[in-house]
């Protein structure tokens, strides 16, 4: 596909969640049906290899193979793709990008190098280098709370005076003053947040999210979206309620239990019942068992029933 500007990097962007089987391997087949349902709900983008498709874990063929499926469904069916090059290897993330380039997705996510703290003239020096390796391809830097440097809007603008093929931004997003210097800062670029802040993160200037909330629905996901730019009201008491779900019932997954965020969005999936994604993480990580999926989507279907009516969602009619 062309390469996506900023401006095209907008809304309900859907994460590919990858479907193991019992000994580690990866089931193509699941895989694409996964990539066919998301097609189906119209969703603004699909993207793979963010932290919740497991970037970490993967081995290059397994890489390779998520990657190519992505490409050619995506571009059969005309649907904007972004391919995720991370790695906690600046070199591994360098050779990624240099092997799927070729596919022309239309932009590539990154992460900063992540062992040693990078300086700001090595972060400089990556996104250099990874930007004449993407050539036309815009990167879209993906910044999370737990990254070794997690940059300020400020800093942020800075790098991306210097870097133009800088073109996205996914974070965590922030507080009203966070928001204030995205707006004073950050202007040509596309800034994304959680999911389940969208609606009052687009009210605050970001552009869309790439999403929790699309893993546990991808069709009402993209509704939520669309209903945001007609009804905000309606749209930020809807958040309110999915905001109180997670917080509730799924953080403490994380705060309490040592799960990784990755698991969290799997047991989204699953909750949704949208695709078969399975409960098993990929090794070393430890899976949530479906029956708390099972336990939580009735729970769910009480404070969120917007995701569970089912009425034109052929994934959820039974």
């Amino acid at each position: 596909m062309k390469p996506l500007s900023a401006e095209d990097i907008r809304g309900n962007w859907a994460t590919l969640l990858l479907p193991w089987n019992q000994d580690d391997s990866l089931d193509l087949e699941r895989l694409t049906i996964e990539i066919d349902c998301l097609i189906a709900a119209k969703v603004d983008g699909i993207y793979a290899h963010g932290s919740a498709g497991e970037f970490h874990t993967l081995t290059e063929k397994e890489f390779d193979q998520v990657s190519v499926l992505l490409a050619e469904k995506s571009e059969a069916h005309f649907v904007p793709y972004q391919i995720g090059v991370s790695h906690m290897s600046a070199n591994i993330s360098l050779e990624r990008l240099q092997r799927i380039k070729s596919l022309k997705p239309g932009a590539v996510q990154v992460i900063l190098p992540d062992w040693f703290v990078p300086t700001e003239n090595e972060v400089l020096t990556f996104l250099h280098r990874m930007s004449e390796a993407a050539g036309e391809i815009g990167l879209v830097l993906y910044n999370p709370p737990h990254a070794k440097k997690v940059l300020t809007p400020e800093a942020l603008g800075y790098i991306a005076n210097q870097v133009p093929q800088l073109i996205g931004l996914k974070t965590a997003g922030g507080d009203e003053a966070w928001y204030q210097s995205m707006r004073d800062n950050l202007t040509g670029i596309s800034v994304f947040v959680p999911g389940h802040t969208l609606a009052s993160g687009i009210e605050a200037g970001a552009q869309g999210s790439y999403s929790n909330v699309a893993c546990l629905n991808p069709t009402r996901a993209q509704q939520w979206r669309e209903q945001i730019e007609t009804d905000l009201p309606g749209a930020l008491e809807l958040e309110k309620r999915i905001r109180t779900f997670i917080k509730i019932h799924i953080s403490p997954f994380i705060t309490d239990l040592g799960y990784c965020a990755a698991a969290c969005d799997r047991l989204m999936a699953n909750i949704g019942g949208w695709a078969d994604i399975g409960a098993h993480m990929s090794w070393p990580y430890q899976s949530i068992p479906l029956n708390e999926a099972e336990r939580l989507k009735g729970i769910a279907t009480q404070l969120i029933p917007e995701f569970f009516e089912g009425k034109d969602d052929p994934f959820l009619q039974t």
